[in-house]
């Protein structure tokens, strides 16, 4: 009898037939690239429910608080400020609680990393390692600007709304200071977050990241503001302080330093906390 070949059997001896090879897919990888980092980051950081729920929390602390402030009569009233601009900024006084919002996302953008160990996925796929740095602060600033930036001028609208409707004096972004100072708590925030991140890829703990953060932007302000003020001439360049001026912190009394003098020494905390994260994430190993 002639042997019946059917499909998948050999037809020489009647047996099965090695199942055919599927091709694995082909994938090509190209090099690393910073664009490339800044994408994987990006993703990274967009997958994270705390993102999410940070951005959330920013619009509710910017804008509610602001809402508040401009609706009520005491201790902040609006209409009874000397200049429009230092109206706002008093609407403005969610900034300080979202700072701390910002802070706990750019610290753990980085420390978090080191937690989970996925760090060292990230440094094997990158050797060079400082992309992976320059990739998160491009990543952090593109996102809190434009968030916070549109936080603000809801708050800024929003209490020009409440406070027109309570019959209170008009004020508008073309009167001295105010568009600056909108624009200036979000310009702030960004900067903030930058250091927040240098701060999580230098201490490279959570806890101790963050702790640094709240001592730098809140313990240590309240500490300085109750000492004698003979001793307190530093005061005014301490990071919380000098950021301040740029968008009038209702909290410090007296900017010593004018808004964008004060904002550049923000920028330089920022980039001198940036520069040492760079050289140790280059000479330590993960």
């Amino acid at each position: 009898m002639s042997a019946v070949t059917r499909p998948g059997l050999a037809p020489a001896q009647g047996g099965p037939a090695p199942a055919p090879m599927t091709p694995a897919p082909a994938t090509v990888a190209g090099p690393v690239t910073q664009v490339r980092v800044v994408r994987a980051e990006w993703t990274k950081l967009r997958a994270l429910r705390s993102t999410r729920w940070s951005a959330l929390t920013a619009l509710v602390l910017i804008v509610g608080l602001g809402a508040l402030v401009a609706g009520s009569g005491t201790p902040y009233q609006i209409s009874g400020s000397n200049t429009a601009a230092v109206g706002i900024s008093t609407a403005l006084l969610g900034v300080l609680f979202a700072q701390l919002v910002v802070g706990m996302l750019g610290v753990l953008a980085f420390s978090g990393e080191y937690g989970t160990g996925m760090i060292r996925a990230t440094l094997a796929v990158v050797p060079s390692r400082l992309p992976v740095l320059w990739a998160k602060v491009i990543v952090l600033a593109g996102l809190v600007l434009p968030v916070t930036l549109l936080c603000a001028f809801l708050d800024y609208f929003t209490a020009a709304a409440i406070e027109s409707s309570r019959g209170g004096s008009a004020f508008s972004l073309t009167d001295p200071g105010v568009l600056r100072t909108v624009v200036g708590s979000s310009l702030y925030l960004t900067v903030v977050v930058i250091i927040a991140l240098a701060l999580g890829a230098l201490l490279r703990k959570t806890a101790a990241g963050l702790s640094v953060f709240g001592a730098v932007f809140f313990v240590i302000p309240i500490v300085v503001a109750a000492l004698p003020h003979n001793i307190t001439g530093f005061a005014s360049y301490l990071p919380s302080n000098a950021g301040g001026a740029l968008w009038g912190d209702p909290q410090t009394t007296a900017h010593a330093l004018s808004p964008w003098t004060g904002f550049a020494v923000l920028c330089g905390y920022a980039v001198v906390l940036t520069a040492l994260a760079a050289w140790q994430l280059r000479r330590r190993d993960a």
